[in-house]
């Protein structure tokens, strides 16, 4: 069954702008590590910043498209559904975001 969330429930992270195109912005919340991503097409999205091959910060990443490259050891992550691109396979954690008026803003997850 899906929560419906009200506005209280999502925290303001930052300006679209603070994470550059095709390119990742790292931040701390709750004591975890969060890897915002902005694709060239301005859809942004929200992952908790560990590959899960062995951890690797997905926020240094080479950002293609909706996709991601671990800089340890080259595993290809989709942003959307956190999934390891195949060969390879494992999923990243998916963190729900929406962006209004320029503010990016994460839901309770």
């Amino acid at each position: 069954m899906k929560r419906d969330m009200n506005m209280n429930d999502w925290i303001a992270l930052c300006h679209i702008d603070d994470i550059p195109s095709a390119g990742a912005r790292r931040l701390e919340h709750d004591g975890r590590r969060i890897a915002l991503f902005r694709g060239a097409d301005d859809r942004v999205f929200a992952l908790v910043d560990r590959c899960p091959h062995k951890g690797g910060p997905l926020s240094q990443g080479m950002v293609c498209g909706h996709k991601v490259t671990c800089p340890l050891h080259g595993w290809s992550v989709e942003l959307d559904s956190g999934m390891a691109v195949a060969p390879d396979h494992g999923q990243a954690t998916t963190l729900p975001i929406k962006v209004e008026e320029g503010r990016v803003y994460l839901g309770p997850s």
